[in-house]
């Protein structure tokens, strides 16, 4: 058989800017193809040309007879009053009309693909299909997105970061969809073929039958291997050893070509055209090699700490929420402390943003209930002193929390890149003074995109946008919310590297399950049905969920919900095997009351220097050298102190 679909030497620029040239590329029948690349290189642009919404500057695309094709943008757009079902129906009804459903032959047969396409991404039932589009959440709009594309009975689907919106359920079920959905077609055939662009790494390894990067680093602007992420991974580094030692052997040979070039005007009539033009060729083909050689830049991702010795961050006991009468979570409890990496998981709409709005103040928890008020008054006399009443938030004294919403709704699209980087021409990163300019070029975007306004800025580059905005701005905790969207692999890397040395705490929501298993310290997982506990880390959760997912009809209702305070352990995994640890003495009554009274000690401590620092803030006392003198050896001291108690106190808790 033929391929579904081949594109000849496709090449496209936009004004003086050359996206990609002479790319090559042919789909098979049933294959999963996903297209990555860096940030810019046009992957959004190629794939619209294959879906037929753009044209080709240069090339042409030849089609199997027939061949249907469906185009899942990276942004989902409804009409204003549109229902899930009408969504849907309207879109099959404007293709039939325009005679591109041949395969469909009445209204009839459109009500039941509209039908069987919603059921496919699980939105079938008769309320869901009457609920209007602007209703949903942004996981649900995805579903109902990549509904329409089946609803046509599609051979090839084309889907743009489609993972962006969807939880880590949700993305997990579009593996699903993708892996064992090829055998699903409403007309019996084998199913579809797909090309997906993505740069989630775990979705990449288990989904792609072959990946395709579209770079400049390539010869013909591509590198196909066929497997998942890791195989590519293997093969890339070879196939760039190999063009970078091309390129050391040409070096050399290019060299002696200019002496043998640079001899005199006597010897150089002597010498063969052809060895002349051999020569030129060389110089050309080296020119190109480093230019494809040259790394691959990646944004300077690297937020900055406070270094506050505070012991306890934020500590949060009991936080409710009940929205539109939907209980989103109950009696939850939250530590962070310096070093501590917090995953929040759990279904869209199941309370992730609203819990991480209680943890900002811009929201308040619930009253507790009575049964919380119940069973807090049995451990009254157990709880360690400073402990926050149910249903409230105790932060650290000028806690700094910086967070990165999803949504980026803080840009103003109307202005220009360099006005949102900073009013100035001048931004403070970490005590120095840096040229706007020279802060933009950390982040990939060149002098003349200053002036740019941020409507016309990628996905991508949105996102660059944002981080660079928070690095400004040192933090205690550090709460990002789906911060991977549209970043590329190299950029990703480099975020990654930056959370895992982040010193204080960090809050993470994330549908990257390779990033969430590499960095979160403890999961809390919120299941949708008000209920929450807590995890290990991602890999615990995971396997948890599955033994539920096997569990008869019923029983996983039953299963208790587990602990949510998080200072305790959660539970180790039943599959996980350890050597045996060494066992740790017991606390002594002695050191029970030392504990005890060791949080109070360090908050006197703090208290102290935040008043020694208000003081020598004083131009009064700046006048005094006597006194600043003083003052800063107290201070010196002071900080000795809570460094050595907090160093006790992380002994004595490690032992309890």
């Amino acid at each position: 058989m033929p391929p579904l679909l081949t594109a000849r030497s496709i090449s496209k620029h936009f004004a003086a800017r050359t996206l990609f040239t002479g790319v090559s590329l042919g789909i098979e029948e049933s294959e999963r193809l996903a297209l990555i690349g860096p940030n810019g290189a046009g992957k959004s642009t190629l794939i619209k040309i294959l879906a037929g919404l753009e044209k080709a500057d240069e090339g042409q695309i030849s089609l199997r007879r027939g061949l249907r094709i469906a185009y899942v943008a990276q942004q989902d757009v409804f009409g204003e009053h549109d229902t899930v079902m009408s969504a849907v129906l309207g879109m099959l009804e404007a293709m039939f009309a325009a005679g591109k459903l041949t395969h469909v032959h009445d209204h009839h047969e459109l009500e039941l693909a509209a039908e069987m396409a919603l059921d496919r991404v699980d939105m079938g039932d008769a309320k869901m299909m009457q609920t209007p589009t602007s209703a949903l959440s942004g996981g649900q709009r995805k579903r109902l997105s990549i509904a329409r594309g089946l609803a046509i009975d599609p051979d090839l689907v084309l889907l743009d970061e489609p993972t962006n919106h969807l939880d880590i359920e949700g993305v997990n079920w579009l593996e699903e969809l993708l892996t064992t959905g090829g055998g699903w077609s409403m007309s019996g055939g084998d199913g579809f073929a797909s090309v997906v662009i993505t740069h989630d790494r775990a979705f990449l390894e288990s989904t792609a039958s072959r990946i395709v990067e579209l770079s400049r680093a390539y010869p013909e602007g591509t590198f196909s291997v066929k497997g998942g992420y890791e195989e590519f991974l293997k093969r890339k580094t070879e196939f760039l050893e190999a063009q970078a030692k091309r390129e050391q052997a040409l070096s050399a040979e290019v060299k002696e070509d200019l002496r043998w070039l640079s001899r005199g005007a006597k010897a150089r009539r002597t010498k063969s055209k052809s060895r002349i033009d051999a020569s030129y060729q060389r110089m050309d083909e080296l020119a190109e090699l480093r230019a494809r050689n040259a790394p691959q830049k990646a944004a300077q991702i690297d937020f900055t700490g406070t270094d506050r010795q505070t012991l306890k961050l934020l500590t949060g006991r009991g936080l409710s929420k009940t929205l539109g009468g939907r209980k989103l979570f109950e009696g939850v409890d939250v530590l962070l402390t310096p070093g501590a990496k917090l995953g929040l998981l759990g279904p869209n709409g199941a309370g992730k943003s609203t819990l991480i709005k209680l943890l900002t103040g811009e929201m308040m928890s619930d009253p507790p209930t009575e049964q919380m008020l119940k069973d807090e008054a049995e451990i009254r006399d157990e709880l360690p002193h400073g402990t926050p009443t149910l249903g409230t938030i105790k932060r650290a004294d000028n806690l700094r929390t910086v967070l990165f919403s999803q949504h980026r709704t803080e840009l103003d699209p109307n202005k220009s890149l360099g006005e949102t980087f900073s009013p100035a021409d001048s931004v403070i990163y970490r005590g120095r003074v840096l040229h706007i300019a020279t802060w933009a070029q950390m982040f990939l975007f060149s002098k003349d995109q200053l002036f740019s306004p941020i409507r016309s800025l990628s996905g991508g580059e949105l996102a660059r946008v944002h981080i660079a905005r928070l690095m400004l701005e040192p933090a205690d905790v550090l709460i990002l919310d789906e911060p991977t969207n549209d970043l590329d692999l190299a950029s990703l890397d480099v975020l990654e590297e930056s959370l895992g040395e982040f010193p204080g705490a960090l809050v993470l929501v994330t549908h990257d399950r390779a990033m969430l298993d590499r960095l979160a310290t403890s999961v809390l997982a919120l299941d949708g049905k008000g209920g929450a506990r807590y995890f290990t880390d991602y890999t615990q959760w995971k396997a948890h969920s599955e033994r539920m997912a096997k569990l008869p009809k019923g029983a996983a209702a039953r299963e208790p919900s587990g602990p949510t305070f998080s200072p305790a352990p959660p539970e180790k995994p039943a599959s996980v095997v350890t050597a045996p640890a060494v066992k740790k003495p017991k606390l002594s009554f002695k050191e029970q009351h030392e504990l005890k009274e060791i949080e109070p000690a360090i908050e006197k401590a703090e208290a102290r220097l935040r008043a020694i620092e208000a003081t020598l803030a004083d131009p009064r006392t700046l006048a005094d050298h006597r006194k600043v003198a003083e003052l800063g050896s107290e201070m010196a001291e002071t900080q000795g102190r809570v460094a050595t108690l907090y160093a006790r106190w992380q002994e004595l808790d490690g032992r309890k």
